[in-house]
Order: C-alpha cells, then sequence, then structure tokens
C-alpha cells in the first residue's frame, strides 16, 4: 500500500512513498522482497564500502565513470556525509544470510547553487530488475522537491543502457555532455 507523506502538494505526489516512520521505510519491490529504505549513516560505512566492492566492474565503472576496486577513506567520508538539504542518500537494506545487507543506494548532492543538484543510483547486480532503482529515486526525487531544487541531473556513460531507461521511465530528458561525447546528462525539472 502506497501513501503520501502529509504534507506532500499534489505535484509531489507523482511518486507515493510508505510511510513506516519519519525516516524509514519498509517497501516490498515487485517481485515481493522486502527492502528497508532510509538515509544512509555513518555506521554505514562498511556496508557501504563493501556495496561498493560487490558491484560488478562494469556496475562500478558505470557508477563512477571509471575504474576502481574499493573506495578510498576520503571517498566513503563523501560518500557518508548528508546534511539531509545539500546532500541526501538514501540506502535500501536487505537481509542476506541473516545479515543486513546494503543492496542499493540513491544520492544527490547540490552542484553549486541552489537550484541544481547531481544525483545517482547504483543497485546490487542481483538485485536489478526488481524495481529498487526506481524505488530509491522516488524517494531521492521527493526529498530534492521538498528541499527547493528546481533541477536534478546525472552524469553517466553513454553505453549506460540501464540508466538510459530508469531515466526515461522517471521522464529525464537526455543530451550529449558537450566536455565528453563517450557521456550523456540527463536532466529533470523539478
Amino acid at each position: 500500500m502506497s501513501t503520501t507523506i502529509p504534507g506532500d502538494t499534489p505535484s509531489q505526489q507523482v511518486f507515493p512513498q510508505t510511510l513506516l516512520t519519519g525516516d524509514h521505510w519498509i517497501e516490498k519491490l515487485r517481485d515481493g522482497q522486502p527492502v528497508l529504505v532510509r538515509p544512509i549513516r555513518e555506521e554505514d560505512r562498511e556496508r557501504e564500502r563493501a556495496f561498493i566492492e560487490r558491484l560488478s566492474r562494469q556496475a562500478r565503472r558505470y557508477r563512477f565513470l571509471g575504474e576502481m576496486r574499493s573506495p578510498t577513506p576520503e571517498l566513503l567520508d563523501q560518500m557518508l556525509h548528508v546534511d539531509y538539504v545539500h546532500q541526501m542518500a538514501f540506502v535500501a537494506l536487505a537481509h542476506d544470510n541473516g545479515e543486513l545487507r546494503e543492496v542499493g543506494v540513491s544520492r544527490y548532492a547540490a552542484s553549486g547553487d541552489k537550484d541544481h543538484c547531481e544525483c545517482a543510483v547504483t543497485v546490487a547486480d542481483d538485485w536489478q530488475h526488481r524495481g529498487l532503482a526506481v524505488l530509491l529515486m522516488r524517494h531521492l526525487i521527493n526529498v530534492a522537491r521538498r528541499n527547493g531544487f528546481r533541477q536534478m541531473f546525472s552524469v553517466d556513460a553513454g553505453d549506460n543502457q540501464p540508466m538510459r531507461e530508469l531515466a526515461g521511465f522517471l521522464g529525464f530528458t537526455c543530451r550529449r555532455d558537450p566536455d565528453n561525447a563517450t557521456q550523456v546528462i540527463y536532466m529533470l525539472d523539478l
């Protein structure tokens, strides 16, 4: 069952959320699998590191637009720092062999002005095609709207077909990156 957060305007209700408490939700994916979605926290450092390291080489290349095996401590600091306005990130967690495992993450960061934020979403290889990226992005889009951003964008590899499909489904427009012919920029008016 989906409900909206009290106080959302009709335009914000395009992406409803299932509200469990003030800052986390338990939602079912298309295949019925439940996931816990909540803002990322400092105590997620090891989960975030393990999540990145478990990604396939291609998934890491798509996420970071380059080769990387393991995140540096500085990158983890940056990824775990959220202030709920200028930087925000949601993690999706699921039980895996008795352990709570990160299976997806969406994030945005203000891009230097009060109107634009850059976003990214990554889903574990074995959790793709279940609707998790859409769910994570809907939460992120709602928060960006409530925080007054007017446009969300993402810079991605031109050959990233899953992102092309997700961006199109969510209503993002696409254009070639004028500074790098191998990349595209997706934009969503909020």
